[in-house]
């Protein structure tokens, strides 16, 4: 089979590949291949060449046997492992039943092709729409967001006026947990789970608020109390803890950038004779369902799961249906913030103010 042959088998071009073919982009392709009349001839004369050539006729003939909808959506997330993607991933479930839609989680299992075949592969002919939280994809990276179907993106790796977004308060989240330990009494607080040279995401995000929260206390920033982590797993956090407790700098807080690194520096921690909180306070981030059950239970960050579910499936179901997002006029894409709060549990150490203690 030659290589026109191959490119004319069922399922294998997809209007991406027209797209770059014809040097156009895909909601272009999409306008010409649906007819609509607000395309200039000369580009849908272009779009029309490349799908020809592409032998793209049968891919056509597959969608239009779609009548109606599938009632399908995807959620595409790193790593169904991860306790905050668990949570996130059966909240999604549930509130998509409750508006007649069905689930497939597609773990993209932190790898570059994984999430573009999450957006571009051939399952798409089957999906009304998806949720899309990218791990490995950045900013340069936007035209991968260009799919037939409805997308709402999830997180802070890409910023584009082009797609609806849901995004998580990352800097106040962690703002908001290094004031606490600062109001406390901690002056010495380190920041577990950074991503040194990362501009964008959750950890540059997260560090940014702790940095914010220090400088507005009038605490020098101590860039030995800061410590990577690429993975954000328990073994990570006992491993980055260890380090930081041998390299003998002064603790009395730590911030982790989320609740399992929290979790493995807890044991670290207290592998080594040390209290918590009475030596070192310990905050995580995410309050996944395991945090009220460690030993002392964690403070943590809530990000707001269940709004973020909530928002990302009412408003991929609105654009599913062809309408304006929550009830509103304006068609064009919107972005949402969930709001973000701490939960006190007995990992830090109360705050004493004016001679009381308040917990």
């Amino acid at each position: 089979m030659n290589k026109s042959d191959e490119q004319a088998g069922e399922g294998s071009v997809t209007m991406r590949d027209v797209a770059k073919a014809a040097g156009v982009s895909v909601k272009t392709v999409s306008n010409v291949v649906n007819h609509y009349e607000f395309v200039a001839d000369a580009t849908r004369e272009k779009v029309n060449e490349a799908i020809e050539a592409l032998g793209y006729a049968v891919n056509v003939s597959a969608r239009n046997l779609r009548t109606g909808r599938s009632g399908v959506i995807a959620l595409a997330i790193p790593d169904l492992q991860m306790p905050y993607f668990a949570q996130l991933s059966s909240l999604v479930i549930e509130e998509a039943k409750s508006v007649g839609l069905r689930v497939i989680v597609e773990p993209t299992q932190y790898s570059r092709q994984g999430e573009i075949d999450a957006l571009h592969g051939s399952q798409q002919a089957m999906l009304d729409g998806i949720i899309f939280s990218p791990l490995e994809l950045g900013q340069h990276d936007v035209r991968e967001l260009e799919i037939e179907h409805p997308l709402v993106l999830l997180g802070e790796r890409i910023f584009t006026d082009s797609v609806d977004q849901i995004t998580t308060e990352n800097v106040a989240g962690a703002k908001k947990a290094t004031a606490y330990l600062l109001r406390t009494g901690c002056r010495r607080i380190a920041v577990v789970g950074i991503h040194p040279g990362e501009l964008v995401g959750s950890a540059a995000l997260r560090l940014r608020g702790y940095r914010e929260a220090l400088e507005e206390a009038g605490v020098a920033f101590d860039d030995a109390l800061t410590m990577s982590a690429k993975m954000w797993h328990r073994v990570d956090g006992v491993n980055a803890m260890n380090e930081l407790l041998d390299s003998g700098v002064d603790i009395d807080g730590v911030l982790a950038l989320n609740d399992m690194l929290a979790s493995g520096a807890m044991h670290a921690i207290e592998m080594r004779g040390l209290r918590i909180p009475e030596d070192i306070s310990v905050v995580g981030f995410d309050n996944s369902d395991d945090s009220q059950y460690l030993s002392p239970a964690l403070t943590s960050i809530s990000p707001g799961l269940d709004a973020v579910a909530r928002l990302s499936v009412r408003l991929l179901k609105d654009r599913i249906d062809g309408r304006a997002p929550f009830g509103g006029r304006d068609k064009g894409p919107v972005s949402r913030t969930v709001a973000s709060s701490l939960v006190v549990r007995a990992s830090t150490r109360p705050v004493e103010t004016s001679g009381m203690t308040v917990y």
